[in-house]
């Protein structure tokens, strides 16, 4: 039995130690052939178990695969679903908003209720109401606040104005009126001027504010214009001690006190160092005062 391979020499040598020669002649055939086909038969069922396995991890591998797959689709018709909601609610509130706006826009809803005025000193509140224009039953949607604005500070007592819509229904109204730092005489009576050199009445002064004395007085008379600047920037203590500004050119002036003290300001130039000197020089004792060269401050 030599020939039947080494798993079948390997079982007859296991025999030989359990049985004597002549009994071994006689069973060791049929005993290796059994052996042998034990073995062959063990290495098929083995080879078929093999199979089986690969055939298992094959078919789980597919099965998940399906799962992934079915979850994949899943996940994205979850996705889609969702996202065709949320573009729903988007179209929907666009309508919504635009119907509203329509509404606010076409209709007197949110119309025009109240109107309130701030700032005013000199200028009726009534004048800045007929200024104002406000239709009546017009949505604030629709109000033209820059017109408003340009009406009212076409004024001539105001220097701007400020027009704001504050929903639902009130307009407010910020007025910045012009105040007068100078005058001037005139056969037509006092002209009364502000900081920017602008003649915006004519009207009785106020007792404190100072006269301006120039060969050609107005609002756009370059002397004129320079004085203003003058007394603008001069500091509020020495404002209310003006009497008089005396102009003979753009850098000739003179601020006349009501003590009969005189400052000798010059031209514009170097008017804040000016401004900053003069105080603390007016305490010395003098009658005129020269800051023109505000370094060089000489005092008689």
């Amino acid at each position: 039995m030599s020939s039947g391979g080494g798993v079948d020499g390997e079982s007859g040598d296991r025999y030989e130690d359990d049985w004597d020669e002549t009994d071994s002649e006689a069973e060791v055939p049929e005993s290796a052939d059994r052996r042998g086909s034990t073995g062959r038969a063990g290495r098929k069922r083995s080879g078929g178990t093999g199979a089986e396995a690969a055939g298992d991890a094959a078919a789980a591998a597919r099965r998940a695969r399906l799962r992934r797959g079915r979850a994949a689709r899943e996940s994205r018709l979850g996705n889609a679903l969702r996202s065709g909601r949320v573009r729903i609610g988007i179209a929907v509130g666009f309508v919504l908003v635009i119907a509203l706006g329509l509404v606010a826009w076409f209709t007197p809803v949110i119309s025009v209720s109240t109107v309130r005025v701030t700032g005013l000193s000199s200028v009726p509140e009534q004048e800045v109401l007929d200024a104002l224009q406000v239709p009546e039953g017009l949505s604030m949607l629709r109000l033209d606040t820059n017109a408003m604005a340009e009406r009212v500070a076409g004024l001539p007592k105001v220097r701007s104005a400020r027009v704001q819509r504050v929903f639902p229904s009130r307009v407010e109204v910020t007025v910045d009126e012009r105040l007068p730092v100078a005058y001037f005489d005139s056969p037509d009576g006092t002209h009364l001027l502000d900081r920017d050199s602008v003649e915006f009445a004519i009207e009785p002064p106020s007792p404190s504010l100072p006269k301006l004395v120039t060969d050609h007085p107005g609002g756009a008379d370059p002397v004129t214009k320079a004085a203003v600047t003058v007394i603008a920037a001069a500091p509020p203590d020495l404002r209310v001690q003006v009497e008089k500004i005396v102009a003979r050119s753009v850098s000739d002036i003179a601020l006349e006190l009501r003590d009969g003290r005189t400052v000798l300001w010059g031209g514009v130039a170097d008017s804040a160092r000016k401004a900053a000197v003069v105080m603390p020089v007016l305490t010395q004792d003098g009658k005129v005062f020269d800051i023109s060269s505000p370094n060089l401050v000489t005092v008689k």
